[in-house]
C-alpha cells in the first residue's frame, strides 16, 4: 500500500492521495482535511510521536466512505431531483417507478456490504458513524455509551480490520493465502 500526498496537508485544504493496493490497482482520492475525522486523526500525533491512525487505516476509511456515498446510503435531507430526468437516464422499479439505481451504485452497495460483513457488526457501527456520517469521537462515545477516550481504540481496531479486508496491510493474505496447499515438505513425494 502506498499513499502519497501531492502537496503538504494544511487545515481546510483538499489533499489528493494516490492509492495503490497490493494487486496494483491505483486510485486517486481527494480529502478535505477540515471535513474528515480520519484526516484529523492522521494529521495528529500520539504520545509516542506516531500518527493516531496508520496510512492504510486512513485509506481504507476513505475508500469505505467513498463507496458508502456512491451507494447512495446517506439519508436524504432534500428532494431527489434526479428522478425528473428522462426514462433513459435511470432504471425504473415497477411500472413507471422513479427509483434511480446505477451500476456504480449497485457495485458500491455490494462493496459496502462485503466490508461491513468483514469487520463484523460490533465494529461496523463505529465505521459508519466516523467514516460516513463524519461524527467526532466524542459524539460516538456519548451516543454509544463508550467510556471516555475509548472510541479511538475501537475505531483503530475497526479500521485495521477494514484495511485487511481491502488488502491494504502487509499482514493481509486474503482467502487465497489462507488455503492449505499440502502438508509435506518440498521433497515429500516419492520419486519414480
Amino acid at each position: 500500500m502506498k499513499a502519497a500526498r501531492s502537496r503538504p496537508p494544511a487545515s481546510g485544504t483538499v489533499v489528493r492521495c494516490t492509492i495503490s493496493d497490493r494487486n496494483g490497482r491505483v486510485e486517486h482520492v481527494e480529502v478535505d482535511l477540515a471535513e474528515s475525522p480520519l484526516a484529523w486523526l492522521r494529521s495528529h500525533r500520539g504520545s509516542s510521536g506516531d500518527a493516531l491512525i496508520e496510512d492504510s487505516a486512513f485509506v481504507a476509511g476513505e475508500r469505505f466512505r467513498r463507496d458508502f456515498t456512491i451507494a447512495g446510503l446517506m439519508a436524504r435531507t432534500t428532494m431527489n431531483w434526479d428522478a425528473l430526468g428522462g426514462p433513459n437516464d435511470r432504471r425504473q422499479s415497477g411500472s413507471g417507478g422513479g427509483l434511480v439505481v446505477t451500476d456504480a451504485a449497485l457495485a458500491a452497495r455490494a462493496r459496502v456490504t462485503a466490508a461491513l460483513q468483514a469487520v463484523g457488526p460490533d465494529l461496523a457501527a463505529v465505521l459508519i458513524d466516523v467514516c460516513c456520517h463524519l461524527r467526532g469521537l466524542g459524539d460516538v462515545e456519548r451516543s454509544r455509551g463508550y467510556p471516555s477516550r475509548s472510541a479511538k481504540v475501537v475505531l483503530r481496531i475497526a479500521l485495521a480490520a477494514l484495511a485487511r479486508h481491502y488488502g491494504l496491510c502487509e499482514q493481509a493474505t486474503g482467502p487465497a493465502g489462507a488455503r492449505l496447499r499440502h502438508w509435506g515438505a518440498p521433497d515429500y513425494r516419492p520419486r519414480a
